[in-house]
């Protein structure tokens, strides 16, 4: 026996010993006693223990049930009725079931004998076996008796504190606490907060258990309080919004800034700081609505850029969201508003338009730990509407702090500037010093790297995937497009120009035309970005892969999306796929990300088997982003003009451009290594 197995044995047997028991317990044992079919009782009362089919769960569920009767009757100073509940009497007085009176008769001739001639005759066949069932049928109910009697004594109701490893299988209560599942009320906001597909992340429980699991805790849920919402039992795509807005309700708590209850003592309306209502520009008579009034007023989303995530929403099979869509600009100042809401309310007890250049200071030290831990903090990727959710991840790094101050400083100048509050007190606190240049160029490739990302290209297989892998790293990398502005450029965006050749050109009238991509860049700026000749013909050959016509001008392909489903998705992953394949239609960033990170997690792998450790670490680093950077970098370090790549990146500052600039720090690390090389 190794050692994990030892280790597993010895958790079983923890959990087999702190276990409990409950009616259902008692109900099986009942029925078993009485001879019911016993499949059918399993699935009834024990189905949690496992499946009815497994002869081996059973006899030893069986076991474990006789022998915890037994040892609380001897608790009970009972040894009698220990003795009892252990027998089986299916096994101690076999026999198969007697023949009427009137069918012995008629088997033995005797139709024409009195009653008593054949009470006589039958008594003298059968009498040793009757009396063996008479004895049985007393031994039935006297076990009848004693499991009334002992579930009067020890049986219990399930209760939400209680441990898992108290009431579940011992096997099924060792994975869930290898999850962190320790209580079944953890257990079930576990379940809550992840909807369906809850147990996928927890290994060794897979859909039967889990089914089995939730039934469990459909069937107590009268005594343990703890209500598994409707949104378990269905797909995320067949849910309406209503169904999962229900799963957590509105309240003054930790709660999505929509599902915020703000008491009337701290709404805002009596605000220390208010101007009066008459002199706002704002038609907002409290705090929350003020800042829904600020949320708005940013850039939001058009309604071309809300018709294609509702595009994207259906070609996933999701169900609609659950509510108003926003910008990436208004989601991130929405984080820290609601952020600073909650712990302005919950924490110092106070409207946001009381509040002091001291509240903000102790706001900016709750950031860099935001405690407890348990109450703020939960894990990446828990949807709005789970009770999972948390507005923290953990502890803030200094980039991220001085990007909540600079975001609450613009909501509060916002407010003021409208006349709704007299003054700004984040304008005297000072924002965290980092070391870090807010543009990392070192988060790219260097050309050898690029250069072997793209030979493992060619090894791929060649499906819709992989095509869609290939332009879109060609087309970052070529581009220096951010991945929201990559997979929001359709086909008609990218445009043929030509330009008659000057004076200053000679003969070089080549130079003069080339593909052009229009990009919506950030604060819905708009800007035309080159796209190399090559790359541009690997997109025309995608979107031709997709069945569409090669031609960006087309009428059928000017509105597709460059970067589209993989074609062959349909044949691939039928069950993923719900929806028919749509050749126009785009995808989503993260499915973008995610493919590219696996990418270079492959790359990396591959780095790694040739010895080439550091470059394998790089790569595994890699995402979408260092397309970004590797294309600022090796532009600018290839001639390019810094005022061009600037305008190819859509930097609103040329500061942030000259950060690629690595003329210097090269110089001087040459200049370094020849010193040593002496």
């Amino acid at each position: 026996m190794t050692r994990q197995d030892a280790a597993e044995g010895a958790g079983r047997a923890t959990a087999a010993r702190a276990r409990k028991l409950h009616g259902g317990h008692f109900a099986f044992m009942r029925a078993l006693v009485q001879g019911l079919d016993l499949r059918a009782s399993w699935d009834r009362y024990l189905r949690a223990e496992g499946e009815s089919g497994d002869a081996r769960a059973v006899r030893s569920t069986i076991a474990w049930l006789r022998d915890e009767f037994a040892a609380a009757a001897r608790r009970e100073q009972r040894p009698g009725v220990a003795r009892l509940v252990q027998l089986d009497t299916s096994r101690l007085f076999e026999a198969s079931a007697l023949p009427s009176l009137e069918a012995f008769a008629a088997q033995r001739g005797l139709e024409g004998f009195s009653e008593q001639e054949q009470l006589q005759a039958y008594a003298m066949a059968f009498g040793p076996q009757q009396r063996r069932l008479k004895r049985r049928a007393r031994l039935v109910e006297k076990q009848l008796q004693a499991l009334h009697w002992l579930e009067g004594l020890v049986a219990q109701p399930p209760q939400a504190g209680d441990a898992v490893a108290a009431w579940l299988n011992p096997l099924l209560a060792c994975k869930l606490e290898a999850a962190d599942l320790f209580t079944l009320q953890q257990l079930v906001e576990r379940i809550n907060g992840l909807g369906q597909g809850w147990f996928t992340a927890i290994r060794g429980i897979g859909e039967t258990k889990a089914q089995r699991i939730v039934e469990w805790l459909r069937a107590h849920e009268a005594s343990t309080g703890l209500r598994l919402g409707a949104h378990v039992g269905r797909r995320r795509s067949q849910l309406p919004a209503q169904a999962l807005q229900a799963v957590v309700a509105p309240a003054t708590a930790i709660r999505p800034l929509e599902k915020i209850v703000m008491p009337a003592e701290l709404d805002g309306r009596q605000g220390l700081y208010r101007r009066p209502q008459a002199q706002c520009l704002l038609s907002a008579t409290n705090d929350y609505e003020a800042l829904w009034a600020w949320l708005n007023a940013k850039q939001a989303l058009t309604a071309e850029q809300q018709r294609a995530m509702a595009a994207r929403r259906r070609s996933r099979g999701e169900g609609a969201p659950l509510s108003k869509a926003l910008s990436h600009t208004q989601r991130a100042y929405r984080k820290e508003a609601e952020r600073f809401l909650l712990w302005a309310l919950l924490v110092r007890g106070k409207p946001l338009s009381s509040m002091t250049q001291e509240d903000c200071v102790a706001y900016r030290e709750f950031l860099a730990d935001p405690q407890p831990r348990s109450r703020w903090c939960g894990p990446r990727g828990r949807e709005r509407w789970s009770p999972a959710w948390r507005p923290f991840e953990g502890p803030l790094s200094l980039r991220a702090v001085a990007q909540a101050i600079t975001i609450l400083r613009n909501l509060y100048a916002f407010l003021v500037h409208q006349n709704y509050l007299v003054g700004n007190p984040w304008m005297g606190v000072s924002v965290p010093r980092h070391a870090e240049p807010r543009v990392n160029a070192g988060r790219s490739l260097s050309l050898a790297q690029w250069a072997f990302v793209r030979e493992q290209l060619a090894q791929q297989p060649d499906n819709g995937s992989t095509r869609r892998l290939r332009a879109a790293l060609l087309l970052l990398y070529a581009t220096g497009l951010r991945l929201s502005e990559a997979v929001a450029a359709r086909a008609g965006d990218l445009q043929w120009l030509e330009f008659p050749p000057g004076a200053e050109d000679g003969d070089d009238a080549e130079s003069l035309a080339g593909w052009v991509l229009r990009v919506v860049g950030k604060g819905q700026r708009l800007r035309e970005v080159p796209v190399p000749i090559p790359v541009a013909q690997e997109l025309l050959d995608y979107l031709a892969s997709r069945g569409l016509v090669p031609d960006p001008a087309h009428p059928d392909t000017g509105q597709a999306f460059l970067l589209g489903l993989a074609s062959d998705a349909v044949e691939r992953a039928p069950r993923l796929m719900r929806a028919a394949f749509d050749p126009a239609a785009g995808i989503a960033p993260n499915t973008l990300y995610d493919q590219l990170k696996t990418y270079f997690g492959h790359c990396a792998r591959v780095l790694e088997a040739q010895g080439d450790t550091r470059g394998a670490q790089r790569l595994a680093a890699a995402s979408t982003h260092w397309l970004r950077h590797s294309h600022a970098s090796h532009s600018i370090a290839s001639g390019t003009p810094i005022e061009v790549a600037q305008q190819n990146l859509g930097h609103a500052s040329l500061a942030t451009t000259t950060v690629y600039v690595t003329t210097e720090q090269r110089r001087r690390m040459k200049a370094m290594n020849r010193f040593w090389k002496g």
